[in-house]
């Protein structure tokens, strides 16, 4: 979309880290900003920062999904931009220590949030989005997060690899189901990044990420996933693809 001024946009997970940034530079490029979060303090501290609105939302209920989208139309308007940042990151092998199953729970858990949840929220937005008026040649765009572990996960990242290798398989056929409405879908998968998972971790562990990193030889930075949100937003030609933001990193086993 050529101008963000004056549109609304919902951000999934924008409580923190990569949701957080991309939620502030909407707010600064003029966007009326939904946050949705189950992080209730964070969510509308954040919110209130930015000028924006939250929403506590469970992304793996759909009633809560369905009543947030609404929600949010009434305070903002239509939503035209959705960025879906909620996840969470897990680990377990597949087959873990004392030769016992990797926890099914885990597993489903991590599936319903980042795939599932990721995608409850896409269908109820384009079907509101689906039925407004377009600005220009478009409606509205999506973009999702994936990651480098759809690609080369790690030991231990079964679940959560499976999970963003769903997001990067779901991306062109949604791409193509909203294309005779007007809205773009794209997906960005971050390498290594500064969030509050990895801020929690010692400084030798982060410099050491960071350092795997070939150019930019550092961990990137929650900004930057925010510009390329800003990027796929404005470039109309950058639809049903994923965009590997990583600094050229490849991701061993361990």
């Amino acid at each position: 979309m050529k101008e963000i001024n004056g549109i609304a946009a919902i951000v999934t997970g924008g409580a923190s880290g990569l949701g957080a940034a991309t939620a502030r530079m909407l707010a600064e490029a003029g966007a009326k900003v939904a946050i949705f979060d189950m992080n209730e303090a964070g969510g509308m501290a954040q919110a209130e920062e930015i000028g924006g609105t939250f929403f506590k939302v469970d992304v793996t209920n759909e009633e809560s999904v369905r009543l947030a989208v609404a929600e949010a139309e009434v305070e903002n308007g239509i939503a035209r931009i959705l960025v879906s940042c909620a996840g969470i990151a897990t680990g377990a092998k597949t087959v873990g220590k004392g030769n016992t199953p990797h926890p099914l729970e885990q597993f489903r858990k991590t599936i319903e949030i980042n795939l599932i949840g990721t995608f409850t929220v896409i269908a109820h937005f384009a079907a509101r989005l689906s039925t407004a008026d377009p600005i220009g040649e478009e409606r509205g765009v999506i973009v999702n997060t994936a990651s480098v572990a759809a690609f080369e996960g790690q030991i231990g990242q079964a679940a959560y690899s499976a999970s963003k290798g769903g997001i990067v398989g779901m991306t062109l056929p949604i791409a193509r189901d909203l294309a005779q409405y007007g809205i773009r879908v794209m997906a960005i998968a971050p390498g290594i990044f500064y969030t509050p998972m990895m801020a929690g971790m010692p400084q030798k562990v982060q410099d050491a990420l960071g350092e795997q990193v070939p150019f930019p030889n550092r961990l990137g930075q929650p900004e930057e996933y925010a510009l390329m949100v800003q990027s796929i937003i404005a470039n109309p030609m950058l639809n049903g693809d994923v965009v590997r933001l990583d600094g050229a990193i490849r991701m061993p086993p361990r």
